[in-house]
């Protein structure tokens, strides 16, 4: 039920106003959002960790706004170590507007990111655009074979998706929204997430394995081992200001983790989503709003 509210709350522009507008939020918001982008890539790269660099932003509804989007990642591209990752959402390149639209502007990112060594990630976001965001992402990968593609374990067509993703780099996460019919319980979304981890394992892709679920994480491992994959064949991801301790173990233990990095001004709605994930976040967070110590 909490996981619910925050979802909600993640949706309205009164809580947005009142919370993005308090002088105590500013910290909290750096344990979790890249202020310096370019300072924290770099010292996340020292550590010896891989980055994938989220712009923040989404369901744009003018082709203005879809444009600003695209420059802003042609931007940011400039910023970042070859090997790194950028992960898109496709509603901030208009996918509202027009899949056609969204499609060349991920194309754009895409030849761009090319040239710089860095791949492309295309983000899941609400239940309604998994259809275009699947469409956009086998269209793409007619000429940029590299891009990836995230998967949601908690919807029921998920195990559907990794098998007919084989060859791709994947992304799989839990997920952070609501949809009909999707599993709710967590026991549901963590089957779900093993059987689709089983599926991303044995194939011939590139498993993105994103949880932090230490579970979840010690069964990834097990699978990587059984199917034959070494250090390279798979990664963690972790989510920036999440588990920095679990990162930097798992790195020096040779593995390759990634850290999901996001950035900009448009912070509200990624925030609640994170915060509905891990109810430890969001007593941090309400302690933070009430106290300045």
């Amino acid at each position: 039920m909490l996981r619910q509210a925050m979802l909600a709350v993640s949706k309205s522009r009164r809580a947005e106003r009142v919370i993005s507008t308090s002088p105590l939020t500013r910290d909290v918001v750096r344990r979790y959002v890249a202020d310096d982008i370019a300072a924290v890539v770099a010292e996340l790269t020292r550590r010896g960790l891989l980055v994938t660099v989220d712009h923040l932003g989404e369901e744009v509804t003018d082709h203005e706004q879809a444009e600003a989007a695209v420059s802003a990642y042609l931007t940011l591209l400039g910023l970042l170590p070859a090997g790194a990752d950028v992960s898109v959402k496709l509603t901030a390149l208009g996918l509202r507007l027009s899949q056609r639209l969204a499609t060349e502007h991920a194309a754009t990112i895409c030849r761009a990111a090319e040239g710089r060594g860095v791949t492309v990630t295309l983000d899941a976001e609400e239940h309604d655009t998994i259809r275009g965001l699947h469409a956009v992402h086998a269209a793409l990968r007619r000429e940029h074979p590299g891009v990836g593609v995230v998967v949601q374990a908690y919807l029921p067509d998920s195990l559907e998706r990794c098998e007919k993703l084989d060859g791709a780099r994947v992304r799989l996460c839990k997920g952070a929204y609501t949809a009909p019919g999707a599993y709710t319980a967590p026991a549901d979304i963590d089957r779900s997430f093993v059987r689709c981890l089983k599926v991303l394992m044995a194939g011939t892709g590139h498993p993105m394995v994103a949880t932090h679920d230490p579970r979840l994480l010690r069964i990834a491992a097990t699978l990587a081992v059984l199917d034959g994959r070494d250090a390279g064949g798979f990664e963690y991801q972790m989510l920036y200001g999440v588990r920095p301790e679990e990162q930097a173990r798992l790195a020096g233990l040779g593995a390759q983790v990634r850290v999901y990095v996001p950035y900009g001004d448009d912070w509200y709605a990624y925030l609640m989503r994170r915060l509905a994930e891990r109810p430890r976040n969001l007593t941090f967070f309400l302690r933070s709003l009430v106290s300045r110590h």
